[in-house]
């Protein structure tokens, strides 16, 4: 369990403060709007009204015991500036931060910013890899070069071993899971056989994947 600073109750900041919440985190949120705060009262450990910009605020919340502090107003760049600022003068040991636009991320990186998250780009990078390429039903970047994909698989690989096909030695990949109606089998063996209706977790360079997909 973790203690979480959470400072700005738009959609973002809600959906996250809930989550963490389900989570069993400690979850403190703050925004300037009191009817937000009084919502997120019956789902956060606790809410208070306030402008996070500042100092004696702040000053008062004791942010060095916070585990993680989010700053999630990506809409006011000159706010999450002086926020992001704050956190880290006052001893925060983590400050994630919310952007809208990449220009925005190097300025809250020089304010101290320890990690910098866009969602709608993320969101965006995910949908078109999902909806345009044939085969596959979810991914999750790693690296600018790597991801994670689950993908069907050809049909000519029913019946036959991981062995047997030489998956790492042929496509340059590695099968993290399969997958079949909702049930996982994590790093399966060698011998493992494939059957009508399995999926595969690959973990892989884009391009091996996008070789692979091609079937």
């Amino acid at each position: 369990m973790k203690n979480v600073l959470l400072i700005g109750l738009g959609r973002f900041g809600r959906h996250m403060a809930q989550k963490l919440t389900d989570m069993r985190h400690q979850v403190l949120v703050i925004d300037k709007d009191e009817r937000k705060v009084q919502e997120a009262m019956g789902y956060v450990t606790n809410a208070e009204i306030g402008d996070a910009t500042d100092p004696a605020l702040i000053d008062s919340l004791g942010v060095k015991d916070f585990d993680l502090c989010v700053v999630t107003m990506s809409h006011d760049l000159q706010a999450s500036l002086e926020i992001t600022a704050l956190l880290k003068e006052k001893g925060a040991p983590y400050v994630l931060v919310r952007v809208s636009r990449d220009t925005h991320a190097r300025f809250l990186l020089a304010c101290g910013a320890d990690e910098i998250i866009y969602p709608e780009k993320e969101m965006a990078d995910w949908a078109a890899v999902r909806y345009s390429g044939d085969h596959v039903y979810d991914y999750t970047r790693l690296s600018p070069d790597h991801a994670i994909y689950e993908t069907e698989i050809p049909d000519t690989w029913i019946g036959h071993t991981v062995v047997d096909l030489g998956v790492r030695q042929r496509y340059h990949l590695n099968i993290l899971a399969i997958r079949r109606n909702g049930d996982v089998e994590p790093m399966p063996g060698p011998s493992y056989q494939f059957r009508p209706g399995d999926r595969t977790v690959l973990l892989g360079s884009d391009k091996d994947v996008q070789k692979f997909l091609r079937f």
